[in-house]
């Protein structure tokens, strides 16, 4: 019993996260930090609500209203199908939540951190088995490994979603553009889960001779137990970094690949397919606004990404602090 009660009390001291007001109070000290959250949240706020705040739908086409400057109807004017640019970049940013937070939970958690917690723990085989899969995703050319996947993998996609045609709920799945959403996040995860499994992997390795997991171990804890009662509260911080990160170059790739016509296809609304249709010379000269309108939006949410990631690894790093 007095076993247990030391082990429970150096658990507590090891194992208990600094409290997360702490964080956030000097998280709030860097000026930049809080204007590229409040961007953040304003986009993804925007994109979540797309539905009930975009003041036309994405695919609301007026011909005789094209190429319009900003206006009371239109604040950022009309595309070259009459669409409002406004609200196409809040439909768009829906797309990129829905994008980003799939990848992130599947790939980035679910594979990324778990993969990462049991190399790192288990070590021997178990290890080497989970890293060799990783250097090899790691040395796959992605691109074109995105290229095939979605040439070969696109039409099965769409003919699975079509047997749901005629359902009340589940109906009209390939007009919804599910199988896009599916392919791109799914790709995303089969490669994404590589870079969070070795930085975690490097945290464990370095956390699972420590005192309290040897006390768990020796009180007879269960591996899942160790991994996400005693390990995974003390690589937390780096997880939230990582994904912070991880969140703008998700967001990144994604909307080149739509650029690069292997990603999301029109109607359905992108930061990628706003891009490329007003990426011609022509349309830059006489209606540079159609670029800019997307382009600011996604400077505006990497840049945002990027200083919230080093933020965060200033403030939960206490070598940088």
């Amino acid at each position: 019993m007095a076993y247990e009660e030391a082990s429970g009390t150096l658990e507590a001291e090891d194992v208990t996260p600094r409290p997360s007001f702490q964080v956030l109070r000097r998280l709030g000290r860097k000026r930049l930090a809080v204007v590229g959250l409040v961007v953040i949240v304003i986009i993804y706020l925007a994109g979540i609500f797309a539905p009930l705040v975009a003041p036309y739908g994405f695919a609301d086409t007026d011909f005789t209203n094209t190429f319009a400057g900003p206006s009371l109807e239109h604040p950022l004017g009309t595309d070259r199908l009459g669409r409002d640019l406004l609200s196409r970049v809040m439909w768009s940013a829906q797309t990129t939540v829905i994008i980003s937070a799939a990848a992130i939970l599947t790939g980035g958690l679910a594979l990324g951190v778990t993969l990462g917690l049991l190399a790192g723990y288990a070590g021997g085989r178990v290890d080497n088995l989970i890293m060799r899969v990783a250097d090899t995703f790691f040395g796959l050319p992605e691109i074109l490994m995105l290229l095939l996947i979605t040439a070969t993998v696109r039409p099965r996609v769409e003919d699975f979603f079509d047997k749901f045609d005629g359902w009340p709920v589940l109906g009209g799945l390939n007009e919804a553009g599910l199988p896009d959403y599916f392919l791109i996040f799914g790709v995303l995860s089969l490669f994404g889960w590589v870079g969070m499994a070795r930085i975690v992997r490097s945290q464990v390795l370095s956390l699972r001779e420590t005192d309290y997991v040897m006390a768990a171990q020796a009180a007879g804890a269960r591996t899942p137990r160790v991994l996400f009662h005693h390990l995974l509260p003390n690589v937390s911080n780096i997880v939230i970094v990582a994904i912070t990160f991880s969140l703008g170059a998700i967001a990144g790739t994604e909307i080149a690949l739509t650029w690069l016509g292997i990603g999301i296809q029109p109607p359905h609304p992108s930061f990628g397919v706003m891009i490329f249709d007003a990426s011609g010379l022509t349309t830059i000269r006489a209606h540079p606004n159609l670029m800019l309108v997307p382009a600011v939006a996604v400077a505006a949410l990497l840049f945002s990404f990027n200083l919230l990631g080093d933020a965060l690894n200033d403030v939960t790093n206490p070598h940088r602090r």
